[in-house]
């Protein structure tokens, strides 16, 4: 079976180095880039599964390397950032990475990160019915296409799962526990507004009012359902 390709943008080399070589000991065939520009190159070239990208990069940041990412790609994205800054994880999630490591942290995280992301399952269970409606939002769960009318909603692989968990059960109220446990894994340890910087974006490319959304719908101290009313 050929080995998952993983990317590892990073200006430290030191760092790169060692996640590389812990990655590559789990197997995966790695890559690394030492700034914004060339990583995006490489993001081109070879098409990787999961990309891990520092935020803090030369001649292109992680920001707007992730934002052209998503532009073509939908690899898995963890961020890399510094000393916990509230604000470069916000804006991270919001141009559409998945999740996010904040330095230092150990390898083996990194390892454990990347691995989750892959277990993700990206077909649903023999007899199960792919087609989910809410109205004119159509989920096609086997196809991971979404449809609001004729339009057709790029969504990145991330927010897909976290709309299909929602969609496979309506009118369900997901706690975020819940919703972080489905989609990144029970393992995952960070902050739970993750869940809701990724339920915005997909508010805001369905088209979905958060003041009085048809779709996605906030269940008050617990978390987020499908359904109307």
């Amino acid at each position: 079976m050929t080995a998952e390709t993983i990317l590892v943008i990073e200006d430290e080399p030191a760092l790169a180095r060692l996640v590389r070589d812990y990655l590559t000991r789990e197997g995966f065939d790695v890559l690394v880039a030492g700034d914004g520009e060339e990583g995006l190159r490489l993001v081109r070239e070879t098409d990787p599964s999961v990309i891990v990208l520092d935020i803090g990069l030369p001649r292109m940041d992680g920001i707007e390397v992730c934002r052209s990412v998503r532009s073509f790609s939908d690899a898995y994205v963890i961020m890399l950032t510094a000393r916990g800054d509230e604000v470069d994880k916000v804006v991270g999630l919001s141009v559409g990475a998945d999740d996010y490591l904040v330095k230092p942290f150990s390898p083996r995280e990194v390892v454990a990160r990347v691995r989750a992301m892959l277990r993700r399952p990206r077909r649903m269970p023999d007899g199960v019915g792919s087609a989910r409606r809410f109205g004119d939002l159509a989920v096609d769960l086997l196809a991971r296409e979404v449809r609001v009318g004729e339009r057709v909603v790029e969504l990145t692989a991330t927010e897909f799962d976290v709309l299909a968990v929602l969609a496979r059960s309506p009118n369900i109220a997901f706690s975020r526990a819940q919703l972080i446990d489905a989609v990144w894994g029970g393992g995952w340890v960070g902050d739970e507004r993750l869940v809701d910087v990724h339920v915005g974006r997909v508010r805001r490319k369905l088209g979905d009012e958060a003041a009085d959304p048809k779709y996605v719908r906030t269940v008050r101290g617990v978390g987020y359902r499908m359904g109307a009313g």
